[in-house]
């Protein structure tokens, strides 16, 4: 662990969760695979039906409307939607097959495991604080089995624009009723975990496992976290304030 700023007293922990708590890329890897088995299912004869042409549609959504990416879901499904419409399906047909995609792509990502270890983490964790997870994706904590250990999870495009926007930030202390500054926010990502927080006026936690040397070296710099963690355990060394 590593202390850059001194820490303010803490009344709340909030969590990251893609890549913080678990590791995502191979979840994802795995949704987009079951969404595109689906859509073939679906409609065989489809021209286009690999993940660069959806991420393709996705960047061509995101340019018409940036807001979308503020809703990761709503943004997957309307990119479907347009992708099908272009290869030749009505309107109303393409809506019904991009839910049925999309529904398959959300049960493969709710397929995570979380591991023993993190969760006797969070349990003791929550034992001294009210907990919170706070994501820009569309994990769900009830279904990945760790609901208990949270007071609430907050998600962007429901409850406000994506981190590093503050509104998570402040809608998690608003609902905890405390201010931001007595929440330690811990999150993998410099960008939207470390800088949200802090443009909120949260504490922030940067988990480092692979010892990155980011965001000290980073060209511009970016402003630094309180700590820097190389494991979530290091997190039981904290007391409540």
């Amino acid at each position: 662990m590593r202390l850059y700023k001194n820490l303010s007293p803490i009344h709340a922990l909030s969590f990251d969760l893609d890549d913080t708590l678990y590791a995502n890329s191979q979840v994802i890897t795995a949704a987009e695979l079951a969404m595109q088995q689906r859509l073939t299912q679906l409609k065989p004869d489809l021209a286009h039906n690999d993940p660069q042409y959806w991420w393709q549609q996705r960047k061509l959504l995101a340019a018409q409307d940036a807001e979308i990416r503020h809703d990761v879901s709503r943004w997957r499904l309307l990119a479907v939607e347009q992708g099908l419409v272009a290869q030749g399906l009505s309107t109303c047909e393409a809506g019904e097959v991009a839910e049925l995609a999309l529904g398959a792509f959300l049960q493969e990502r709710t397929k995570i495991s979380v591991s023993a270890e993190v969760k006797q983490l969070l349990a003791t964790l929550a034992s001294r604080f009210p907990l919170v997870a706070i994501t820009n994706g569309n994990a769900d904590i009830q279904r990945m089995g760790i609901a208990s250990y949270f007071q609430f999870a907050l998600r962007a495009g429901p409850d406000g624009r994506m981190k590093p926007y503050p509104d998570l930030f402040q809608h998690a202390a608003k609902r905890l009723e405390l201010e931001p500054g007595q929440i330690l926010h811990i999150g993998d990502h410099v960008r939207s975990d470390v800088l949200g927080a802090l443009n909120a006026g949260c504490q922030a936690a940067w988990l480092n496992p692979a010892n990155s040397p980011q965001p000290q070296t980073a060209n511009p710099p970016l402003v630094l976290p309180h700590l820097e963690l190389s494991d979530l355990a290091q997190l039981l060394l904290l007391q409540r304030g």
